[in-house]
């Protein structure tokens, strides 16, 4: 049952738009817009991780997240390594793509979860150890933004980012 706080709409909006990389954050869409095929699989000097490696990370991290706030059942993979690729360079042109889909389909699915005024963003997930929904989406927010940051490093370092 939602909470009778009468700030809830309100905070809904504010953690939707930070969801969405609102304001100082890059968005994601932004990030991965017209990524050329040769240069995804690239580390820069310096750098631990390619586009891809990155992308995935988003995605695997943002699905377990989604998941443990939905899912009883669900099982976190492996740290650290259960949460980024195997491989430097995506398998396919396709895999690449999927990955973008899938990041935006659970991205809406986080979404949708903290916009629903049914969810109480405060309760405890009976699962956790102490996680609410409001924790999950801000610390969901927060991993994006740094993870998306860093995928535009990238890109600048490569010369596929255009400011």
């Amino acid at each position: 049952m939602a909470t009778k706080d009468p700030h809830a709409k309100q905070l809904r909006e504010h953690v939707l738009y930070l969801l969405d990389g609102g304001g100082a954050h890059a968005r994601f869409n932004d990030a991965v817009k017209d990524m050329p095929e040769r240069l995804r699989s690239v580390k820069p000097d310096g750098l631990p991780h390619s586009a891809w490696m990155l992308l995935e990370h988003l995605r695997i991290a943002q699905r377990d997240i989604l998941e443990f706030s939905r899912n009883p059942k669900h099982a976190s993979p492996k740290w650290p390594e259960g949460y980024w690729p195997k491989t430097q360079a995506p398998p396919s042109p396709a895999a690449w793509n999927q990955s973008v889909q899938q990041f935006r389909k659970d991205l809406k699915a986080m979404q949708d979860l903290v916009a629903n005024a049914k969810t109480d963003l405060y309760a405890r997930i009976p699962w956790g150890d102490g996680q609410t929904i409001l924790r999950q989406a801000l610390l969901l927010a927060d991993h994006n933004a740094y993870h998306i940051a860093q995928l535009i490093d990238v890109r600048r370092l490569v010369g596929a980012w255009k400011e």
